[in-house]
């Protein structure tokens, strides 16, 4: 009988392209409305079928779904946290079908404070028991450094509220701004506050006012890389291990940084073993050369800058500061998969002050 039902069951489709999925979702997308509407076996019919389909497309995609109105489901698509995936959940959005019935989204959205409130582990998370400040540092004056509170939390709870205000402020400013709108931020509670309390509905308006501030004072600019001088840096690790360090030494002065808050570091792990943990020459040219190829894909007039690598331990790294994420995120995800010998693999993170380079001063 399995071999019966193997034989004649339907041929799954490969879903390796934005556009297999959505052919895929198209032939499927009324099952999936009815059972979200009459509430059927939801988790069966729907959401282990979503989840198997968005898997093969891509690791990291997760997904909301739920009835918008009486006959308007909505499919939120988000990269649940991981900046590295934004940019390709917007990419399969924006190559969706228009579907009567469906209201297709990225990432999840912003939801008015009247609209939000989350019950996790016995507490609940709402406009009346959260809080928060900013943090100066006059060092980094463009850092938006936050602390929020919770008026219920101990050094008991910490762990738990932490996780719970996390959670509200991802629905109440929406994934995106999240991530983009705030540069760090931390947990405290109501007896070890240090500043003065603002309700959380005051939250939007103070991003708002501080990213009208950024964008006047760093709205157009770019750096020309042409004309730099490089510095090279040798060193050895206590062990004896050698290190090499070329940096943009002029652009590391730089005071615009902040205006390139993304930072970059992609990383090639390669065979050192006949070199004391340098590449060969083979793989010393083939670095060099996939280098080149960066400068001709992310140029500095785009907002793309190369501030150096270092070689060493069987590693290259190379830094870029960035004025978005989007394109770097997509490139670097090719280089990753074009070069598996070197196990090529990047991260992307905020760093408005570019302090991932202050271990090269």
């Amino acid at each position: 009988m399995s071999f019966l039902k193997k034989l004649f069951s339907k041929e799954q489709p490969v879903i390796d392209s934005n556009a297999a999925f959505w052919a895929w979702f198209r032939e499927n997308e009324k099952t999936f409305f009815k059972v979200l509407k009459n509430k059927g076996d939801v988790e069966n019919d729907f959401f282990a079928k979503m989840s198997d389909q968005l898997d093969q497309l891509r690791e990291g995609y997760y997904f909301v779904a739920g009835m918008q109105d009486e006959n308007t489901a909505e499919l939120i698509v988000t990269a649940d946290g991981n900046l590295k995936n934004i940019a390709f959940v917007e990419a399969l959005i924006a190559e969706a079908p228009s579907l009567p019935n469906w209201k297709l989204t990225a990432l999840k959205p912003e939801l008015d404070i009247e609209n939000v409130e989350i019950a996790m582990s016995g507490l609940r998370y709402n406009k009346n028991n959260i809080f928060f400040y900013s943090n100066i540092d006059e060092n980094y004056p463009d850092e938006i450094d936050l602390t929020f509170v919770h008026s219920d939390m101990t050094e008991e709870n910490k762990e738990a509220i932490s996780n719970g205000i996390y959670v509200f402020l991802d629905n109440y400013l929406g994934e995106l701004s999240l991530m983009e709108d705030i540069d760090s931020l931390e947990f405290t509670t109501p007896q070890n506050a240090t500043e003065e309390l603002i309700p959380i509905e005051k939250l939007k308006g103070f991003l708002t006012w501080r990213k009208k501030e950024f964008i006047e004072k760093y709205e157009g600019i770019r750096y020309n890389t042409d004309n730099d001088t490089y510095s090279v840096l040798e060193a050895e690790t206590p062990d004896g291990t050698p290190m090499m360090a070329a940096l943009n030494s002029e652009l590391l002065e730089w005071d615009s940084k902040a205006s390139h808050p993304w930072m970059t570091v992609l990383t090639f792990n390669y065979d050192g073993s006949e070199g004391n943990g340098m590449p060969t020459d083979t793989d010393y040219q083939l670095l060099n050369t996939i280098e080149d190829a960066f400068m001709v894909s992310l140029k500095d007039e785009d907002g793309y800058l190369n501030l150096g690598r270092e070689t060493g331990q069987n590693q290259r790294k190379v830094y870029f500061a960035c004025k978005d994420f989007r394109k770097p995120s997509i490139y670097f995800d090719a280089i990753e998969k074009q070069y598996p010998q070197f196990k090529v693999e990047f991260s992307l993170y905020k760093d408005k002050y570019w302090r991932t380079m202050e271990r090269f001063a």
